[in-house]
């Protein structure tokens, strides 16, 4: 490498984000940051790392799309015998992360995991194109396979099933919903002294908002 990993940074300066300028309501805040991210045209700003643990505590994470949110959660669709669905249904919590580089913004999220419904995720996997559909009866996701032409010659003999007909949702496969106990949000700023506004529900279900140091 020409350059030394340690040397590697960056000065954050855009933006600055107070406490009184927030919206008390952290999905209103988010929303606010979510459009500005899409405004501002960046590549897939419904990217999310998704962390889970075993029961025992062991971590892993990876990126997701979140794929809808309101008041009750964030939502996301996946297999549910892959690594992290297994790992959700064992242990419900998890946390989602966004990072918007360009705008040298993090949101941060922390809470319960609970399955959305049947019609939730049948309207969802109708709504996808029909290769994506497919794909989720082909993929054994998570699990070993010989080759990449398993996964090929799979897709091939489910478009001969379904040339014609509705492709079901398959069973295995549907949505979660992460019912937020905590949202950070992250603005950098300049000499590494970043702006972090954390939300925390409170036992009466309102939101107690607090600036934590960076």
């Amino acid at each position: 490498m020409s350059k030394s990993i340690a040397d590697l940074r960056q000065e954050y300066s855009l933006q600055r984000l107070n406490k009184t300028d927030a919206h008390p309501n952290p999905f209103e805040q988010f929303t606010v940051w979510f459009d500005q991210a899409v405004a501002a045209k960046l590549p897939e700003p419904n990217a999310m790392t998704l962390a889970t643990a075993t029961p025992d505590g062991k971590p892993s994470a990876r990126m997701v799309l979140l794929k809808g949110y309101d008041e009750r959660g964030f939502v996301f669709y996946t297999n549910y015998k892959s690594h992290k669905g297994q790992q959700l249904l064992a242990n419900p919590w998890g946390a989602i992360a966004f990072w918007w580089t360009q705008l040298e913004r993090q949101v941060r999220i922390e809470g319960q995991i609970e399955q959305v419904s049947a019609e939730k995720s049948d309207a969802y996997f109708h709504s996808r194109p029909q290769d994506s559909q497919l794909g989720a009866w082909a993929s054994e996701q998570s699990q070993v396979i010989d080759s990449r032409e398993v996964l090929e010659q799979r897709l091939q003999q489910l478009k001969k099933e379904y040339e014609t007909k509705t492709i079901p949702r398959p069973p295995h496969w549907g949505g979660f919903r992460l019912i937020p106990v905590a949202i950070e949000f992250w603005q950098g700023r300049p000499s590494r002294l970043h702006d972090r506004l954390l939300y925390q529900r409170t036992e009466e279900g309102s939101w107690m908002i607090q600036r934590l140091s960076p």
